[in-house]
């Protein structure tokens, strides 16, 4: 961990991963929701898996369009409009008086999500020193931990009230408040002012988050990139061959982060713990707390060791785990009848075993690397195309949770999320570079000459 002479650069990467607060509240509150929506409309499983994934559907536009803003108006003034959007989407999901307003209002609020899951890694990516990029970028994931976590406290709070989950979808207000004040108080980062010609409004900011760095230099390396890009990129967009591969790690990497099942365990644990056993709502809700204490906890790992022994090894850590894990959760359902009560706590077990492998590697450093291996001229539109694959993703495994697992049963529904995981071992080992301690620029360097993925580490 670097000195006291980043405090100024930690206080503005600490404010700004408050936006994780933001997408992690929406991803686990709705999870203890439902099985309180579902006793006040009686959904079929088909109907479940809307409510739950319509905020996807929001997702995707919030990252399809934002990408663009975020170039033209700049990163801190979309974080901004993203809080207020999910304030408003909040209050209107609370006192939704159908299950259709509901999907209509959790589709505004996913316009929210959508925007806060590229923006943010990409302002905390842009405005980190290459020493601690990893570690600061990280902290977004860990803030979506700690919305997570935050929305299991609501959902056992609220469980025994009167309107229970209108005040835990309405709770979610609070987030998009510490976001909106926090962010009010913060600058955009070097790389962007620059490429607006704000020269001296990024100078004020360098010397704020590094005080003791070349400010000429840096900005001069930011142009020179500036220009490159012009210059590979001809007119205002041209795809080059150089830049298929950065695509594909991008949209990979969210691939190995969805697939491998994550957001099945974060919107269906409670679910998942009443198919095995729990007696009550309320107990499956407090065993689903205990996930996301674990959650909270493991992702400080990923945050101590990712800059220190770099973003593959945690990887392929993680993606055994996941997938040895996934495994086990399978084969607790598939001998359910010779478990007998045994069954929750195999389940519970599992589940944490998950969580901690997940937490320590493909959650923080998916984004860390989506944030990495993109170029300047494009960082945001590419950044938001790979956020749109995520919840493309994301909307796919969510929708069909419910009826896969009453079909084909939680057996075969699990072991096939496992063999993803092992495909994505794969996928990790042949095409995503080590980017630890290599600067912005020389990446994207990298990727212009040619360097194969594997050999990135040899070029610092």
């Amino acid at each position: 961990m670097a000195g006291f002479k980043f405090i100024w650069l930690y206080v503005v990467a600490i404010i700004a991963s408050l936006g994780g607060l933001l997408s992690g509240y929406d991803t686990g509150v709705i999870s203890g929701a439902l099985l309180f929506i579902n006793e006040t409309w009686d959904l079929s499983d088909s109907l479940q898996g809307i409510v739950v994934s319509s905020v996807l559907i929001g997702a995707v536009i919030g990252a399809a369009t934002n990408g663009i803003l975020a170039d033209i108006f700049g990163r801190k003034k979309v974080i901004i409009a993203t809080a207020v959007i999910f304030i408003i989407g909040s209050i209107l999901c609370g006192f939704a008086p159908n299950v259709y307003i509901l999907i209509i209002s959790r589709i505004f609020v996913g316009l929210a999500v959508g925007i806060v899951n590229f923006v943010i890694p990409l302002y905390l990516s842009e405005i980190s020193p290459k020493a601690v990029r990893g570690t600061l970028v990280s902290l977004y994931q860990w803030a979506i931990t700690a919305g997570i976590l935050f929305s299991y406290f609501i959902n056992a709070a609220f469980a025994q009230a009167v309107f229970n989950w209108r005040w835990m979808l309405l709770a979610g207000v609070l987030p998009g408040f510490v976001l909106l004040i926090g962010m009010c108080f913060m600058s955009d980062t070097p790389r962007w002012l620059i490429s607006k010609n704000k020269d001296d409004d990024a100078e004020k900011v360098l010397k704020k988050i590094e005080p003791d760095v070349d400010i000429e230099t840096e900005i001069k390396e930011i142009k020179r990139t500036l220009k490159l890009n012009e210059k590979t990129s001809g007119q205002k967009f041209k795809f080059k061959k150089w830049m298929i591969m950065p695509f594909v790690v991008g949209i990979g990497i969210m691939f190995a982060q969805i697939c491998t099942g994550i957001n099945t365990i974060i919107y269906y644990a409670p679910t998942i713990f009443k198919v095995a056993g729990f007696d009550s709502n309320l107990n499956a809700i407090y065993a689903t707390t205990g996930i996301g204490v674990v959650n909270f906890l493991m992702t400080v790992v990923a945050i101590f060791f990712t800059d220190k022994l770099g973003r593959k090894p945690l990887l392929y850590f993680g993606l055994t785990g996941v997938m040895l894990s996934l495994i086990s959760l399978g084969s607790a359902f598939a001998f359910e009848a010779a478990l007998g009560e045994n069954l929750k706590y195999v389940a519970v077990g599992s589940l944490v075993a998950y969580i901690i492998c997940f937490a320590m590697s493909l959650g923080p450093i998916g984004w860390i690397i989506v944030s990495e291996v993109f170029p300047l001229k494009i960082r945001g539109i590419a950044m938001s195309i790979c956020t749109v694959a995520n919840f493309a993703f994301n909307f796919f495994v969510v929708g069909s949770f419910p009826i896969l697992i009453h079909n084909i049963g939680g057996a075969c529904t699990f072991w096939g999320f496992a063999a993803v995981s092992f495909l994505c071992i794969l996928f990790v080992y042949f095409f995503v570079p080590e980017t630890k301690g290599i600067s912005l620029e020389q990446i994207e360097s990298n990727w212009i000459h040619g360097v194969n993925p594997r050999d990135f580490n040899k070029s610092k």
